[in-house]
């Protein structure tokens, strides 16, 4: 099963305050475990959203483009690991060890093909190996 960890913003990553070099170091060491244990599949973390844009969809009109910044930064998102465990449980527990001091995370499970069941059809599954392949 793969998963989203969604890390939340705050003001500090909002308005751009880096990480000092000791947070660094110690979410490296943490990211070297989870490499090492083969689960992370990818993590970055985001620019903050003045950064950004919204492409906002209404089906009638064109899509509206909303520049940066986004208000109410808990509902922001500051960074993502995308890992592959076993088990919700195991990525709890992941999460349980990472070097934070403050904040939240979100861990939402990715879809898988087969969830999609009969939707999902033949032709509509050789794409998304060929895609993935690439």
């Amino acid at each position: 099963m793969r998963f989203m960890v969604i890390v939340k913003a705050n003001p500090e990553s909002e308005n751009g305050v880096m990480p000092t070099t000791e947070e660094l170091t110690e979410m490296g060491k943490f990211n070297e475990e989870l490499v090492k244990a083969g689960v992370m599949l990818a993590a970055d973390g985001l620019h903050p959203s003045s950064d950004g844009v919204r492409v906002q969809f209404d089906g009638k009109s064109e899509p509206k483009v909303v520049d940066g910044p986004f208000a109410e930064s808990k509902e922001l998102i500051a960074g993502f690991w995308i890992l592959q465990v076993k088990s919700k449980a195991e990525v709890v527990e992941w999460l349980k060890r990472a070097p934070f001091q403050s904040g939240e995370v979100e861990i939402r499970r990715v879809f898988e093909a087969e969830d999609f069941g009969d939707n999902m059809t033949p032709e509509l599954r050789e794409q998304d190996e060929r895609l993935r392949a690439q």
